[in-house]
């Protein structure tokens, strides 16, 4: 089994990885400090890393038992092979073909930002949506939700663990383009200076006090994403932070 690896996290690389699977990556893994993508052979990949070799045996399955369930706020992650007897609200999430499994501090602390939230019946966009997981958790929670995402292949894994969630809610290939402004919210999970370069958008794209939950965020990046988002109108209404990771709350 041929592994490429990339240094850094998924939040920090995650403009290089749909790129992996288009070239033919076969499943990604969360390493400390580390990225690893898994090949049948070897490609030509325009990103810097290093190519290892490991003992030919069934990768997938043994990295399918090293994924584990995930808790935040009210939701538990599985994956379909995944048996959970608690009471949380199942999300089921096919992992490897898309970005967002709930292991990473980002997606957790946006579950439990979107729990803490009345979505019952309010419009809410998901931008770069990736699997899909956090459309998921509000439709569930009563939203009318729209994921975007500019990977057609994630758009494609987004369907797919709609309909085995049993929700229903549209995934659109795009950006905020894409997008049929008013909404009420608007959740997403990028990096810093994405955010600071979109925070004029997302004020169009909010009716007004409409709300905002960024994250995807360094805590030494804050200060870039805050002071535009304050530029842009919002006034910061919440803060988690998780490790090195911060999500924030705005109201426009």
């Amino acid at each position: 089994m041929h592994v490429f690896v990339l240094k850094g996290d998924f939040a920090k690389l995650d403009s290089a990885l749909p790129l992996l699977f288009e070239l033919g990556a076969q499943g990604l893994e969360e390493k400390p400090g580390e990225v690893w993508a898994y090949f049948p052979e070897r490609v030509q990949l325009p990103l810097a890393g290093d190519w290892r070799e490991l003992p030919e045996e069934n990768w997938l399955e043994s990295w399918k038992r090293g994924l584990k369930p995930v808790a935040a706020g009210p939701f538990v992650v599985l994956a379909p092979w995944h048996d959970w007897s608690g009471t949380e609200r199942r999300i089921i999430l096919e992992p490897g073909m898309a970005f967002g499994t709930g292991h990473h501090e980002t997606t957790k602390m946006a579950l439990e930002a979107l729990a803490s939230e009345d979505l019952s019946g309010k419009r809410l966009l998901d931008l770069g949506s990736g699997s899909g997981i956090l459309a998921i958790a509000a439709a569930k929670l009563g939203a009318i939700a729209l994921g975007v995402d500019i990977d057609p292949n994630a758009v494609s894994a987004a369907r797919d663990n709609a309909r085995h969630n049993r929700v229903n809610l549209e995934f659109r290939q795009g950006s905020l383009e894409a997008a049929d402004p008013p909404y009420d919210l608007l959740v997403a999970n990028l990096y810093a200076e994405l955010h600071a370069q979109l925070a004029p958008d997302y004020a169009r794209s909010l009716a007004p006090g409409g709300r905002a939950l960024i994250t995807g965020i360094l805590a030494e990046r804050e200060e870039t994403a805050a002071q535009a988002m304050q530029r842009a109108g919002f006034r910061q209404v919440g803060r988690r932070q998780q490790g090195e990771w911060v999500l924030l709350g705005y109201e426009k």
